[in-house]
């Protein structure tokens, strides 16, 4: 049986790793913004890549397991917390804490909301799905994207997920480090900073590829 200590723990852990796991998913999609045949012919040769290399395999696999621990924890340790607390206690925190830092199980449900859409848009299709292939006989996962982003509500579902997902990195990474015991009193400022930039910047990446798609492709 879990103690709470350790439920934290692996919650730090695995929020950690999935978000460098996003700074690395960022970059391959980065390829998105090359000119069209181009972006086509090497992001499906990279997803081609990706889901045939047993390396990149066994890491999909620690990234799912990421994201089921990740959500159960954060379950678990968010009811045990709000049993615990007092009213007294809510009102202090309220006065306190940014709101974001106080709905962090909201902001959470969005992203696992969004990321049910994302896997059955995007890798479920990919997965198990029939798709036309380019002129390098790869799936055409680009076309696939580019009809989907052609969509102005999933274009909007999309970057309201990334501002619920920036505002939760904002004060997950600052919250993990501390928990871990990378925190010191001197520095705590620039790691909030730090965490602030890296949520802002992946985010507004991630953000800016539907829309630039929907504005060039629409």
């Amino acid at each position: 049986m879990l103690t709470t200590l350790s439920r934290k723990m692996l919650l730090c852990l695995t929020g950690l790793f999935l978000g460098f796991f996003l700074i690395i998913h960022l970059l391959g999609n980065l390829q998105l913004f090359l000119p069209v045949e181009e972006a086509r012919l090497q992001f499906n040769w990279y997803s081609h890549f990706l889901s045939g290399n047993g390396l990149i395999k066994m890491v999909s696999y620690v990234l799912y397991l990421s994201i089921i621990v990740h959500v159960i924890d954060a379950l678990i340790i968010t009811s045990k917390n709000k049993k615990a607390a007092k009213p007294y206690q809510k009102d202090q925190r309220g006065r306190a804490s940014k709101w974001y830092s106080r709905n962090m199980g909201v902001l959470g449900t969005l992203i696992l909301i969004f990321l049910v859409i994302h896997f059955q848009n995007f890798w479920y299709v990919y997965k198990f799905g029939t798709l036309p292939v380019d002129s390098n006989g790869n799936k055409d996962l680009y076309q696939l994207v580019v009809t989907t982003f052609q969509e102005w509500w999933y274009v909007v579902i999309y970057v309201l997920s990334m501002v619920a997902l920036c505002y939760h990195l904002i004060h997950g990474v600052h919250s993990a480090l501390r928990t871990l015991g990378v925190f010191h009193p001197k520095y705590v400022r620039w790691i909030k900073v730090a965490g602030a930039v890296y949520a802002i910047l992946v985010c507004a990446g991630f953000a800016m590829m539907p829309i630039y798609i929907f504005i060039t492709t629409g």
